[in-house]
């Protein structure tokens, strides 16, 4: 059964491209701000201009229409996107949850699919803890955290200069100076120069995220919390993280005390994941 929105594109459509391609069109679009991202299958991929057309007139809050060329490469999960209709700006400000992320989307990612865990990650956050980002991009987990809970201070930590100048925006944006500490840096550096500061580690990159377990393991005060974001196929779970965390823990001198949480937050692949588990960890 076609979507809402492809119906509509194959109604509009009817007659300017082939019949047959109908059925191809796409059954949705991402939309960040006032940018469109389109994902089109390869025998319709001609009729970008078209189809960007009907999703410009159609949605009018729309003022950029962007083609999808590829996925994300490099460690900084760089979009590989052009503009095929409207105004060739991609720097937008995307609002969500009470928070505003201002971006560019052809050169950031922005996972609309992890919504629901940045409104949980804002409301797990207890005052006066001392929080870990990572990898704070923008500030997908900061700034909600930042907002809605009442950390003492959070590290939001990127190795991307472009992510940590949207990030500044975004705390000024957002109003959060004094909360939230733009440091563009690894972050492994980072735990290894400040060991058991954070009462919270965010760990919001995937996939292969357990290589950085023994840097958030450092940086943790005894009796802290990792939120563990990973991918893993379905016949793994859960007991291939909680492993992978013990033995991270073991030789880190701690234990693997309580699992708070556990969640699948997005499929990632067929039969993969996104994961997330909240951790608790104590000294052996």
């Amino acid at each position: 059964m076609p979507t809402p929105f492809k119906r509509l594109l194959m109604q509009e459509l009817r007659g300017q491209i082939p019949e047959h391609l109908l059925p191809l069109l796409p059954s949705g679009l991402q939309v960040i701000g006032h940018v469109a991202i389109l994902s089109l299958r390869p025998e319709v991929e001609g009729y970008a201009g078209l189809i960007a057309e009907v999703v410009l007139e159609k949605f009018p809050f729309i003022k950029t229409v962007c083609r999808k060329l590829g996925p994300m490469v490099g460690p900084t999960k760089e979009p590989q996107l052009e503009v095929v209709a409207g105004l060739r700006d991609t720097i937008t400000i995307h609002k969500e949850g009470g928070c505003m992320f201002k971006l560019d989307v052809a050169k950031l990612m922005f996972a609309k699919g992890n919504v629901s865990e940045r409104r949980r990650m804002a409301s797990v956050v207890q005052e006066g803890e001392v929080v870990f980002d990572m990898f704070a991009g923008i500030g997908y987990f900061s700034i909600p955290m930042a907002k809605t809970g009442r950390p003492s201070l959070i590290y939001a930590v990127d190795v991307n200069p472009l992510a940590i100048h949207y990030l500044a925006e975004n705390i000024r944006l957002n109003k959060v100076r004094g909360l939230v500490v733009p440091v563009l840096a690894d972050c492994r550096v980072v735990a290894s120069k400040l060991p058991g500061f954070a009462d919270r580690v965010v760990m919001g990159y995937i996939p292969g995220t357990a290589a950085f377990l023994p840097a958030a393991l450092e940086a943790l005060r005894h009796g802290g919390i990792i939120h563990y974001h990973d991918t893993y196929h379905e016949r793994e779970l859960w007991w291939k993280p909680i492993e992978v965390l013990r033995a991270h823990a073991s030789r880190a001198g701690l234990r693997l005390a309580r699992v708070l949480y556990r969640g699948v937050v997005k499929s990632y692949g067929p039969r993969i994941y996104h994961i997330v588990i909240d951790a608790l960890f104590k000294p052996s």
